[in-house]
């Protein structure tokens, strides 16, 4: 069965560090573009990075730029979120998603569209 798998979400200190994983279960990656999305408790679903397999394009949201890098291994048919300096509000559960045509990598995560193909979800949490 195709499906997205995450993994990588756990407990960590503010200021700590984390690498999501989202790896592609029977089926290939290479052109789709990976997004990464979260939510928090009582929030609204907000896409945090997303990246191109084929190219390698990749956006990342203002809100975690110089924290936050997304990257990809296609031999490992695998896109990553490398979050560094966690704050207590990165505290969500972590969603990636994959989409065959998209305008941008911004586009998709901008709009983190019900169609995209989900994982079912990494948490994180971020406190003391």
């Amino acid at each position: 069965q195709a499906q997205l798998v995450e993994s990588g979400g756990d407990l960590v200190q503010p200021g700590g560090s984390l690498r999501l994983s989202c790896a592609g279960s029977g089926f290939s990656l290479d052109y789709y573009t990976i997004g990464w999305f979260r939510q928090a408790p009582g929030k609204e679903r907000e896409g945090v990075s997303c990246i191109n397999m084929n190219y390698g394009v990749t956006y990342v949201a203002d809100s975690v730029k110089d924290r936050f890098t997304i990257s990809r291994d296609t031999a490992k048919n695998t896109a990553y979120l490398q979050m560094n300096n966690l704050k207590p509000e990165d505290t969500a559960v972590y969603y990636c998603a994959a989409a065959v045509a998209v305008s941008s990598v911004q586009a998709m995560c901008n709009v983190g569209d019900p169609a995209y193909r989900w994982g079912q979800g990494t948490r994180v949490t971020v406190s003391s």
